[in-house]
């Protein structure tokens, strides 16, 4: 079984996705993590992330060890991978990437969980089950605040708002798998929904399917 969990930044599917993998004992991918490691790459060597020939180079050069580097999370890096990913190259290298994964489950697991942008769209279209989950953008912001502070990283709240804006746009606005929810999604709108509630809704429409 193959879980698409799609969704723009601080929606919670990165949550949603560890808990489900975790239940089910299915393997799981943060798609996100390999335009963070392609971007941090790039900013440790200096380079431009908005640069197609830099960045697919580094995309095609990416190895499982570059998914465990320790500055994945920084918000520079976060920032990078959102313009790495608006490159076409670049996604086209990383594709087979992602669907090897979802297709070959490593450890031999029934089944995969994969987060990101465009798993139901583009990635894995043939998901047996696809989340899209969203929230208003203040909720967002927030919650991404919150998150930059708990890490010890300096934050200001207008700032993250702002840059959340801008991230949304480039997502959805990308000439190349723009962030959107797939047709046959289960949407979640966890602007007043807790981990546990978006946990449940999603387990029961699981268990739905696979009866």
């Amino acid at each position: 079984m193959i879980i698409a969990v799609d969704g723009p930044v601080a929606a919670g599917k990165g949550t949603l996705a560890r808990r489900l993998a975790a239940a089910l004992d299915y393997a799981y991918l943060d798609t996100g993590s390999i335009y963070r490691a392609v971007a941090a790459k790039i900013l440790a060597a200096g380079g431009d992330a908005e640069n197609p020939e830099t960045a697919t180079a580094a995309a095609r050069a990416l190895e499982p060890i570059d998914l465990e580097r320790d500055d994945l999370r920084l918000e520079t890096v976060s920032q990078a991978a959102s313009k790495v990913a608006a490159i076409p190259s670049v996604r086209a290298a990383l594709l087979d990437f992602q669907r090897d994964f979802a297709d070959r489950p490593p450890g031999r697991r029934n089944g995969a969980v994969l987060d990101g942008r465009d798993i139901g769209t583009v990635v894995c279209p043939e998901a047996n089950v696809k989340f899209f989950l969203t929230a208003s953008v203040e909720a967002r912001a927030a919650r991404r605040h919150k998150e930059l502070i708990e890490r010890g990283e300096e934050s200001i709240y207008a700032r993250v708002l702002q840059d959340l804006r801008e991230r949304d746009a480039r997502d959805s606005g990308r000439a190349t798998a723009p962030l959107r929810a797939a047709e046959d999604a289960v949407r979640l709108d966890t602007s007043s929904m807790d981990a546990d509630q978006a946990f449940a809704v999603a387990m029961a429409e699981i268990a739905r399917r696979r009866d």
